[in-house]
């Protein structure tokens, strides 16, 4: 596994230097050590540039799913700029037709009565809201999530995730329970009379894309329903046609509660989430609509783009390429496997959210730098860093398959080689 020494101009040098003094000396540490000290510059479409225009990435990670659409998609920069000749971000004490209209459209999108949607800036703000939501709804406080899960990082949401993410910042806030995925016995245990909600990641991602099979979101949508317990599924990188539908959970047929989006929502573009709710739920803010607020949740630039976003990602042809392009990538992935059957053991798939599962605790962390040596951005699960993830731009034309499957081939040869030791 070779480590890159190339050199590199002084504007970049002077961009690392900032970056280690003002932003992250761990990162920047980081990345040199493993010869991946790319400094962002132009991106568009499928590929990422280092700001030397040394190294050229096609991005099969696209940030957990924030370019869905691609780098700076020039139809949504187009609107963008359209809008900014209108609008500024807007006022939180005021109505706003912009978001009225977006939240239309997603109520039109979302099954059953998930009629409300209240806006963000990050999915960790839009799973803090759920949460509040839940305990203010039920009475209750106790929130059910899954072990090795991943919710964001701000108050209430990294509380449901993995505890490496809150340990270090002092005590764990109290009355949040975790069971492991799948687990229906262990869900039913934990879901008792205090319960509030269980929150669940449709296809837990940072856990190493853990596809769950056909009856357990439907059984969890029974049980939350037996026991009056709210289902939160975060559809954060599930979401807008990643899995080939609109939403992840369509694949199991059930109705959450609460819905959250968020990554691909932005177009990459201008930063929003959103926590959608069942109408019911809506009456926590009757008595006091102002007990939840977000300055910049919902901006009016960043609605006219969600509000693309989600035209495109639920064009019936926009998602029977989708699906198309799974099979392509299942094709590619099934020649390889028979290549490499004892470092690549495993595949996750639904839809164009998949993981790539190799022998070995950190092999995962081992392809995603031979992929970065063979051009392809790549991104280990940081739960189970035997996983590489593989989630590449939904707008990826069909054609580029043949240039990738090489690249991901020369990738697992040297991430084997590597990691036995092989000549």
């Amino acid at each position: 596994m070779r480590v890159e020494k190339k050199g590199i101009s002084s504007q970049k040098a002077k961009a690392i230097k900032s970056f280690r003094r003002h932003v992250s000396s761990g990162k920047v540490d980081f990345f040199k050590t493993f010869g991946m000290d790319l400094v962002m510059g132009n991106r568009e479409g499928v590929f990422l540039e280092d700001m030397d225009g040394h190294k050229k990435l096609f991005n099969l990670h696209c940030n957990g799913g924030v370019f869905n659409l691609g780098h700076r998609n020039p139809e949504l920069i187009a609107l963008l700029k359209d809008s900014l000749d209108r609008f500024d971000i807007g006022n939180h004490h005021l109505m706003s037709r912009m978001r009225a209209d977006l939240a239309e459209q997603i109520a039109e999108l979302m099954p059953g009565d998930l009629d409300y949607t209240v806006f963000g800036v990050s999915g960790g703000e839009a799973v803090d809201l759920a949460i509040k939501v839940a305990r203010a709804w039920s009475g209750h406080v106790k929130i059910v999530s899954a072990k090795g899960g991943y919710h964001g990082h701000t108050g209430l949401a990294v509380a449901t995730g993995d505890s490496r993410y809150s340990k270090p910042f002092g005590v764990p806030t109290a009355g949040f329970v975790q069971v492991p995925f799948g687990d229906l016995a262990a869900l039913e245990s934990a879901v008792e009379g205090d319960t509030a909600a269980v929150i669940l990641e449709t296809v837990p991602a940072t856990m190493g894309i853990v596809v769950p099979n056909r009856d357990y979101l439907p059984a969890v949508r029974e049980l939350c329903s037996r026991k009056g317990v709210l289902l939160i599924l975060d559809e954060v990188q599930t979401g807008l046609g990643r899995t080939g539908r609109l939403w992840g959970f369509e694949h199991y047929g059930v109705v959450p509660d609460m819905v959250v989006l968020g990554k691909g929502l932005s177009g990459g573009l201008y930063p929003i989430t959103a926590t959608v709710l069942r109408a019911p739920l809506e009456k926590v803010f009757h008595e006091d609509p102002f007990i939840h607020i977000s300055t910049f949740g919902g901006a009016e630039p960043g609605c006219c783009v969600a509000g693309r976003v989600l035209k495109i990602s639920s064009d019936p042809a926009f998602l029977h390429r989708v699906n198309a392009l799974a099979v392509d990538f299942r094709n590619c992935v099934t020649a390889l496997q028979a290549k490499y059957a004892d470092f690549l053991i495993g595949f996750r798939q639904l839809g164009l959210m998949m993981g790539l599962v190799f022998k070995g605790d950190i092999s995962g962390q081992v392809v995603s730098k031979t992929a970065y040596d063979n051009d392809l951005l790549m991104v280990y699960a940081n739960n189970d860093p035997s996983v590489c993830q593989l989630l590449p731009p939904l707008t990826m034309d069909s054609s580029r398959m043949a240039w990738v499957a090489e690249r991901l081939d020369r990738a697992m040869a040297q991430a084997r080689d590597f990691t036995f030791g092989r000549n």
